[in-house]
């Protein structure tokens, strides 16, 4: 599922784990908030917003651009989809109110089995069309939830699109649908798919200086990025619910 150690691009393993920490310190600001209640207006409000997306951005398009760096997508790809049904099995049992349907874990596995299958024919495209494509198509199809695209002409879509969890899945968000982390196909995939094809675009002999280390500790959280992110929460909310005890006690 990895490469062998002495082959790995660490400066991306590494960017993996400055990212991993982003998305850590974000969600403990979330658990502060909407958890412990302590009101914080630029987190609800546009800088919270960009740095929640720029943690996104960062983990979808290096992810699709890592996949053809891995030997075996599929397998890799049910792990992180299994993952992600983990993550929602345990939420729907213990925070039934902070339910994950669809988060960032599953549209990663879905996205690693898809393009493995579709892998023979998206090989096909040159590179440079793949990711000029694909960026556009991501920025179309953005506001899916919305419930319209950045298409000329078309204020909205149907609303028949937005049916139920299947159809949320795919991007079409029903109004009864919640979810505490959520990221569909659409638009997610596409840009997904600006990373796979900017990976062929820059070509396997072009990525030698990726090799060398900046921070080690960072290539390693990196490398155990998917337990990390497994492990995170439940420990920022078991660190933070003591700190706030000891906090209020005193």
């Amino acid at each position: 599922m990895e490469l062998q150690t002495a082959a790995r691009y660490r400066l991306l393993d590494e960017l993996r784990g400055l990212d991993l920490i982003s998305m850590m310190l974000y969600h403990g600001m979330w658990d502060v908030v909407f958890l412990f209640g302590v009101a914080q207006k630029w987190y609800t409000g546009r800088p919270g917003f960009v740095w929640q997306q720029s943690i996104c951005w960062v983990f979808i398009l290096l992810s699709g651009f890592c996949l053809p760096l891995g030997h075996h997508p599929f397998r890799r790809g049910a792990v992180v989809f299994g993952a992600g049904a983990l993550v929602t099995a345990v939420t729907l049992l213990f925070l039934p109110e902070d339910v994950v349907w669809f988060g960032v874990l599953t549209l990663l596995g879905s996205s690693m089995l898809l393009t493995a299958a579709l892998d023979p024919l998206l090989r096909r495209v040159p590179p440079a069309v793949g990711v000029a494509v694909s960026a556009l198509l991501f920025w179309v199809t953005y506001p899916t939830m919305n419930g319209f695209w950045n298409l000329p002409g078309v204020e909205a879509l149907p609303q028949a699109l937005y049916a139920s969890y299947t159809t949320a899945y795919l991007g079409f968000m029903p109004k009864s649908f919640f979810s505490t982390d959520y990221f569909p196909l659409l638009p997610w995939l596409f840009l997904f798919w600006a990373g796979y094809f900017l990976h062929h675009l820059v070509g396997r002999g072009r990525l030698a200086p990726l090799r060398r280390s900046v921070c080690p500790p960072l290539g390693w959280m990196g490398r155990h990025s998917l337990v990390l992110y497994l492990l995170h929460q439940p420990v920022i909310l078991g660190v933070l619910t003591v700190a706030f005890r000891l906090v209020r006690a005193g």
